[in-house]
């Protein structure tokens, strides 16, 4: 890890220098603003030991051009005047901690061990990012059963013209699943077209679907090419196909059998070749039983049928369905999040999702706007989730409860050695076994 110690005064410098080396750090020194800011431009530095008072540039407006050139860097701010006032805007320009001086080799250790953790989870937290952008690339988000065998499905049919019927719930990602067979089928470098069949009313939507020749209708002064012939070659999605009035259902049926569409008012048919894929949250089987849907359009579609579980019956997929959507989100407004906190994915558990997929994309968009931290909170859900939280009550942690947690962190920046865990924590071995064995952190 390589360090930067930014501080005018000399004990200062050369005292962090001697326990960051010691530590196998890397460390530069710099004893004025002007100086550290060439330095940095110049190297690339993973932490920063910054103090707030000094000569000509001040540590604020240091830190500010820092970030500014990485906002990646870890910033600590050292200061011998550490007013609430000052440590709160540090930390609104991106600071990640502070030491008060005058500070111990044994606190400096425990900070840059802080550092270093928050170091590691960004490198994982990015791993972690490529591998759901890599994922997303080829699979429909989830690890559940159910996901896997619709993953599954998607891969078998995707290499075929068949026509696939898509079903499930408002929400839970059909256009997703259409548009993945379309990138994985030989027809990806050809159109993918898409109609909400309930956006549109009968005559109209026939025009969008077939075309219309000039005069056909009041207002039609020219001639107009229908959506499914300029997907010639390529895919044509057909979302709610179950609002499909009966004249248009025997247009589509014509398109399905005979490859072939006549547009409104036309006598003349043109061949088409396009790959169909529809979906509904209707029952069309029922629909077909009471006479509202073409029992021979219904078969035709269905030649593939594909059924997407509601959230609520795959809520092992939660968690990554939330990594993902906070990966999305969270470069689009300029922000990073570390992790996302059991409670956040406690409370989110908790809820029946009647919008599915879509509601939990738009909770945690929102959650990702609000957050102000680097962790995802309960705090930043809409009330209605939390309401019905019997603690969600604004609770502190315990002594004991922050000591475990410190334990373990420590643990984990030193990789399991209990040795240099127990010089960092400034206690000897016996009772660093005796708060693991009590904190139940492993053997």
């Amino acid at each position: 890890m390589r360090t930067l110690i930014v501080d005018d005064e000399r004990s200062i410098r050369e005292g962090l220098a001697k326990t960051l080396r010691r530590m196998g750090h890397e460390a530069d020194v710099c004893n004025d603003g002007a100086s550290a800011l060439d330095c940095f431009r110049q190297g690339d530095y993973d932490l920063v030991f910054l103090d707030l008072k000094m000569p000509g540039l001040d540590g604020m407006e240091v830190l500010a051009r820092m970030r500014e050139l990485d906002p990646e860097v870890i910033v600590v701010i050292i200061t011998g005047y550490p007013s609430i006032d000052n440590v709160l805007k540090a930390f609104r320009l991106g600071a990640y901690d502070y030491l008060p001086k005058p500070f111990s080799p044994q606190e400096v250790r425990i900070t840059t061990a802080r550092a270093e953790e928050r170091r590691r989870l960004r490198f994982e937290n990015e791993q972690l990012r490529r591998q759901l952008q890599a994922r997303t690339d080829r699979y429909v988000i989830g690890s559940s059963p159910r996901m896997r065998e619709v993953n599954a499905l998607i891969e078998k049919v995707a290499a075929t013209d068949t026509s696939v019927l898509i079903t499930g719930e408002s929400g839970t990602g059909k256009e997703v699943v259409a548009r993945m067979i379309y990138e994985l089928s030989p027809r990806k470098d050809r159109e993918f077209v898409a109609v909400d069949c309930s956006a549109l009313a009968g005559p109209l939507l026939e025009s969008e679907l077939f075309g219309h020749v000039k005069g056909a209708f009041t207002g039609a002064h020219a001639p107009k090419r229908g959506l499914l012939e300029l997907a010639n070659g390529g895919t044509f999605f057909l979302d709610e196909v179950g609002n499909l009035g009966p004249e248009t259902q025997a247009k589509l049926l014509r398109v399905l059998q005979e490859r072939e569409i006549k547009p409104v008012g036309g006598v003349t048919a043109r061949k088409v070749d396009v790959r169909i894929i529809a979906a509904t949250n209707a029952d069309l089987e029922q629909e077909v039983k009471e006479g509202r849907f073409r029992g021979d359009l219904y078969y035709r579609l269905a030649v593939f049928p594909i059924h997407l579980p509601p959230l609520r019956e795959r809520m092992e997929d939660l968690p990554e369905l939330v990594r993902h959507f906070v990966a999305k989100h969270a470069p689009r407004v300029h922000k990073r999040f570390r992790e996302v906190s059991p409670g956040f994915l406690s409370v989110l558990a908790g809820y029946n999702f009647p919008g599915n997929i879509r509601e939990l994309e738009n909770i945690v968009q929102r959650a990702v706007l609000l957050e102000e931290s680097e962790v995802l909170r309960p705090s930043s859900l809409p009330a209605y989730l939390l309401k019905n939280q019997p603690n969600h009550r604004k609770r502190f942690p315990t002594l004991e409860e922050l000591e475990r947690d410190h334990v373990a962190l420590v643990l984990r920046a030193c990789d399991g050695q209990k040795t240099r865990a127990a010089e960092v924590l400034g206690i000897d071995r016996k009772t660093l076994y005796r708060k693991i064995k009590q904190y139940g952190l492993g053997a």
